[in-house]
């Protein structure tokens, strides 16, 4: 009787997805080819560069960024690099959630090898900010970039005036500097305030002006992908260290071969050649595009 079967109520098994349809992070070939083994040559190489303009003594380099993204860090991570320990030329804020630069001063740091000065100076800058007068203001940036800010000036909520005791009105070549490199924390990229991507619009647009490169260094490639955190090496095998590349490049402009990921030192307590090779190749880069300035500026 009653020929009518009820449904049952239990929920229908669901087979767990293949793992060729779950999103692959890792990609099947690098994104860009890198040579890891060639560390030796890599860092000779650095060690014997000079300027092409032999009245140009430093290749000066600015590097800023937005707060916390490891400026300071990454200045230190070149020389741990070269001289084969841990350093601390540039001082580093350990604190977590700092809404204020640390750096508050011009400074110039100077890369060495071992005990040797190489001619190569990096010019740490107060952190970038949102806000229209906070953090280091873009003529600021500018006129360093350009040879007119003396080390040691404090930045300020108002940028610096020709009447300040740290105005250089007639800079030399060798006052100005050559590459911006401006760094970008991989884990952060995509909370990158709209209002901070203009100031770096602007300050793109009138170096540009000048011919002056703009080089992206993405730090904390580890912390920002999981793959690359357990092993360096698959850092161009990141699917994701890839997109957020792209990511910077859309939001800033700077093409994907002027964008550098590296992993700073951190919690480390000796150096490991895989950080350094990584470091090392982003200088190399740098200081290419550098020296191709120097030229041009000599010629014109």
């Amino acid at each position: 009787m009653g020929g009518s079967s009820s449904k049952s109520t239990e929920p229908e098994y669901s087979a767990p997805k293949p793992a060729a349809q779950v999103q692959k992070q890792e990609l099947d070939e690098p994104w860009r080819k890198f040579e890891w083994d060639n560390i030796s040559e890599l860092k000779r190489n650095l060690e014997e560069f000079t300027p092409s303009d032999p009245n140009v003594k430093d290749i000066k380099i600015i590097v800023a960024g937005q707060i916390g993204a490891g400026k300071s860090s990454f200045i230190n991570s070149i020389n741990n690099a070269f001289r084969g320990r841990i350093t601390s030329s540039a001082l580093v804020n350990a604190s977590s959630g700092g809404s204020t630069s640390f750096t508050t001063k011009l400074k110039g740091h100077r890369i060495r090898s071992g005990k040797v000065a190489l001619p190569i100076v990096f010019k740490d800058i107060m952190g970038l900010e949102p806000d229209a007068l906070a953090g280091s203001q873009a003529e600021d940036i500018i006129n360093a970039l350009f040879g007119h800010v003396k080390d040691g000036y404090e930045f300020k909520k108002n940028p610096l005036t020709r009447e300040d005791q740290h105005y250089t009105s007639e800079p030399s070549l060798s006052d100005q500097a050559f590459c911006l490199v401006y760094v970008i924390a991989a884990d952060t990229v995509q909370f990158t305030d709209d209002k901070l991507i203009d100031k770096l619009k602007i300050i793109r647009h009138r170096i540009s002006e000048r011919g002056i490169p703009q080089v992206i260094v993405m730090t904390k490639v580890d912390e920002a992908c999981p793959l690359v955190q357990k092993h360096l090496r698959k850092v161009y095998y990141s699917k994701k260290i890839k997109e957020k590349m792209q990511m910077c490049s859309d939001k800033v402009g700077v093409p994907m071969n002027y964008i550098f990921p590296v992993k700073n030192y951190h919690d480390e307590i000796d150096t490991e050649d895989d950080i350094d090779i990584l470091i090392l190749k982003a200088l190399q880069q740098i200081v290419n595009f550098a020296d191709d300035r120097l030229i041009e500026n000599s010629d014109d």
